[in-house]
């Protein structure tokens, strides 16, 4: 919604404001408090796109108050037909003083019945409007929406009626934004002694400060005798010079359309408790099971890589845990464990716990919608989970090298171990066929060849034992790295498909509430 045009900076960003607000607000506030924010919206827009120089004043009152004597007495002439005991204003009607570019406004005020009349007042269209108290419904329909349209209300009341519950209650009371735009005229006071009309004006001081309209100006006048008049004349003029009674009118019309959505909020919106979202959907993952079987792999691969090399192809013969539960990446599903019932229910309860805090306080309607962002994406969790926990167990399953360096030592173990034992094989033959025996060097008293067996054997041993001690200190950290780094991924898929929609309906909500404290 875009305000038309830009003459006014404090009142464009209070429209400003409430346009966001209604854009924010959406379906997930009561559908009247937004119709009627939004309307405002759009009145601002039509009322800034036609003439400023012209100040919209009506006259509201109900039967026999004498508003068409006045209206009469502040055209000059007799305009409006007066009378008494019954309605007489079917229609509204207009008195312009000055016409020239008013036509487009009463266009959009809806009033056909124009008279042109001569200045002063230059620039004021004065309304005479049906009495609000008409038998007529549609005399009701027209001063409910003249009312709403003008830039300035006139409610004239007599000595009879001016605490008319009617009046109060449907009218005043709404209109406690609307000071500025609001004028009282006590008419009749010629029918009074002076000290009674100082009391009727008092009494009905009192009715405005109970209606939320302390400061509104109460006028005593007389349609018949003249008396007050031009006073009010005097005050019409000058709010007509001054030209700012429909900046008025639009921001007390905003601060209301605010108002009202704002009684449908809550205040500033709640903080997200997590709680043990993370906890329920790592156990619905299987991350227990997959930390398990990294420390298991770990150590498995690890025999088999560094274990003695005769030895190594019965250990790779074992399944490999991680292969065990296809932890492959791919379109299909791995071979996990699908989540219990229980687990189910524990990620239920979770993401319901989560959408609890998260709409403490906030309008049932919006806190529907988080509610309903919260469980968005519960249909793709499983997926999401499972190719999170295949992706970061893979990344674990990585060759540390100093597998490499204890592989070769035990290839270099096995080869001095094949060495001594040929060369004893040798030295043996020699001896069995009565050879001559060559010189065989030593390590001390021990031959080579025998050091080398039993050294390549004891280096194969002592190097299988270190690296198998290793492993299960490897195992330990590379669980704990993984367990890590899963907790973080299935943090990740929470904070995509249930954190991330949850914040931006609270975002949203936090848009909403900063548009009305600007809007107010």
């Amino acid at each position: 919604m875009k305000i038309l045009p830009r003459r006014d900076t404090p009142l464009d960003d209070r429209l400003e404001a409430l346009a966001e607000a209604v854009t924010a607000a959406g379906d997930r506030l009561p559908e009247p408090e937004v119709s009627a924010a939004r309307a405002v919206v759009e009145r601002a827009g039509a009322r800034r796109g036609l003439s400023l120089d012209h100040t919209v004043v009506a006259l509201a009152g109900a039967t026999g108050s004498g508003k068409s004597s006045l209206f009469n007495l502040l055209a000059g002439t007799e305009l409006a037909e007066v009378g008494v005991t019954r309605p007489t204003t079917g229609a509204a009607q207009a008195a312009v003083w000055r016409p020239d570019g008013s036509g487009p406004l009463l266009d959009w005020l809806g009033v056909p019945r124009r008279h042109a009349l001569a200045p002063p007042p230059e620039g004021l269209v004065l309304l005479d409007l049906p009495d609000h108290d008409s038998i007529d419904l549609g005399h009701h329909l027209e001063v409910d929406r003249l009312v709403t349209l003008a830039d300035l209300i006139v409610w004239v009341v007599d000595p009879q009626k001016y605490a008319d519950a009617a009046l109060h209650e449907r009218y005043l009371r709404r209109l406690a934004r609307h000071r500025e735009v609001t004028l009282v005229v006590l008419n009749q006071i010629d029918r009074l002694a002076p000290a009674a009309v100082a009391r009727c004006i008092a009494d009905l001081r009192r009715l405005l400060d109970q209606d939320g309209l302390p400061g509104v100006p109460v006028l005593g006048v007389s349609a018949r005798t003249g008396a007050g008049v031009e006073a009010l004349r005097a005050v019409l003029e000058e709010r007509v010079a001054r030209r700012r009674s429909w900046a008025a009118r639009l921001a007390a019309d905003a601060a209301t359309a605010a108002d009202a959505l704002a009684s449908c909020a809550a205040g500033p919106p709640p903080k997200i408790r997590e709680g043990d979202l993370t906890a329920a959907l790592a156990e619905a993952a299987g991350v227990p099971v997959v930390v398990e079987a990294v420390a298991k792999a770990h150590r498995h691969r690890s025999v088999a890589a560094t274990g003695w090399p005769v030895t190594r192809g019965l250990r790779r013969l074992r399944p490999d845990p991680l292969r065990r539960l296809h932890l492959v990446p791919g379109p299909s599903r791995s071979s996990l464990p699908a989540p219990s019932q229980v687990q189910r229910s524990r990620v239920d309860t979770a993401i319901r716990n989560l959408a609890e805090s998260a709409t403490a306080g906030l309008p049932e309607p919006w806190a529907a919608a988080v509610r309903r962002a919260a469980r968005a994406g519960t249909d793709d969790l499983e997926d999401a989970l499972d190719r999170a926990v295949t992706t970061t167990a893979l990344s674990a399953s990585a060759r540390p090298r100093w597998w490499r360096v204890a592989g070769a030592a035990q290839w270099a173990a096995l080869a001095a171990l094949v060495a001594g034992a040929l060369w004893l094989t040798a030295l043996f033959a020699l001896d069995y066929l009565r050879l001559p025996e060559p010189p065989t060097p030593t390590a001390g008293e021990t031959p080579w060849p025998t050091v080398l067996l039993l050294g390549g054997a004891a280096a194969g041993v002592l190097i299988a034992l270190l690296c198998r001690l290793v492993a299960r200190i490897a195992a330990r950290r590379r669980a704990r790295r993984t367990a890590r780094a899963l907790r973080a991924a299935i943090r990740e898929v929470a904070e995509t498909l249930v954190l991330a929609p949850v914040r931006a309906e609270l975002d949203r909500y936090a848009t909403f509430t900063r548009a009305l404290e600007r809007a107010r």
